[in-house]
């Protein structure tokens, strides 16, 4: 007889393999196979397949979520809060890069069904914050496209890396989280985000 699983152990198997195939890779078998239940189990827990993975996803970035949102509403000054934040980011990725492939895995399928579901209920919070904080700090430039651009800059090191090991210049510490936070901190202080924010009246 199949054992019983928690909805958080079968969240947890979901999680890796989703990163590992992407959505169409796994069906609702495969999770129950690998928690070692019937998928009679599973439709238990989760209506169907797209509840499953949105909670998958949910998961994965709950607890990032909560560090990354006591970091951006901080009291600090705005400055060191978006310093904080790439670090923060920057250590979350190298600590875990089930959530990295599965953001890569989301963007190459490029369901818009999903990909609308992921932005309005799983990372709207931080990104509305990270915005927020843009925009007070470079209000000539547009808020969504600077926090998608450090953002982006930010998951580029984390998932090109494979890769940037064979590129001419390449270094072992490239692969060091702490190196590349102080490289994208470095370059946002010398770029006009914070240039403008000192000359603002």
């Amino acid at each position: 007889m199949p054992r019983q699983s928690s909805r958080q152990e079968i969240l947890e198997v979901a999680i890796g393999l989703f990163a590992d195939a992407g959505y169409a890779g796994v069906s609702m078998r495969d999770i129950a196979r690998f928690c070692g239940l019937n998928v009679g189990s599973i439709y238990h827990h989760f209506r169907d397949k797209d509840e499953l993975y949105l909670a998958a996803m949910q998961q994965a970035f709950s607890g990032r979520a909560e560090r990354l949102l006591a970091v951006l509403n901080s009291d600090r000054p705005d400055r060191r809060r978006l310093l904080d934040t790439v670090d923060l980011l920057c250590r979350q990725l190298a600590e875990d890069q089930t959530f990295c492939r599965l953001i890569q895995r989301e963007l190459l399928d490029g369901d818009e069904r999903r990909l609308q579901q992921l932005a309005q209920t799983v990372f709207a919070e931080v990104t509305e914050a990270l915005n927020r904080l843009c925009a007070r700090l470079s209000p000539g430039h547009d808020p969504a496209l600077l926090a998608g651009s450090i953002i982006g800059m930010t998951l580029h090191l984390f998932q090109s890396a494979p890769l940037r090991r064979f590129l001419p210049g390449y270094r072992p510490e490239h692969d060091d989280p702490e190196t590349l936070s102080r490289h994208l901190q470095a370059m946002l202080e010398r770029g006009p985000i914070f240039t403008e924010e000192v000359e603002r009246p």
